[in-house]
């Protein structure tokens, strides 16, 4: 069983309850940046800069960042209980910028080595 230690305001928290269900809310705000990114991207952008109407950008825009937030904090608190080498950090950081790198790293990083 992995030991969370979540950081809170300097306070050290050892959550020994099973963090996998810390992964497995990391795993669905993953799958809902990446949703909203490809949303955002390839449907509310076109639509902003060809019909002239700005509002699917808008309506989109503050989920995505609050999602893009949250899975870069969340991935910051895992990395030590899930012994994420650097270079397998990186592509999970990267993964939140890149199209369809969420889906990628769900599945070749989290979904393999954890379940």
């Amino acid at each position: 069983m992995l030991t969370l230690v979540v950081y809170c305001w300097g306070c050290p928290i050892f959550a020994k309850k099973n963090s996998m269900s810390f992964l497995s809310i990391f795993r669905i705000v993953a799958l809902l940046e990446g949703i909203s990114y490809i949303l955002l991207l390839f449907i509310a952008t076109p639509i902003k800069y060809t019909m002239g109407d700005p509002q699917y950008v808008k309506l989109l825009g503050m989920p995505h960042g609050l999602l893009f937030v949250a899975y870069i904090a969340i991935a910051l608190m895992l990395r030590p209980s899930l012994n994420w080498s650097g270079k397998q950090f990186k592509y999970v950081l990267l993964a939140a910028i890149i199209p369809f790198g969420t889906f990628y790293v769900d599945k070749k990083i989290l979904s393999s080595k954890y379940e």
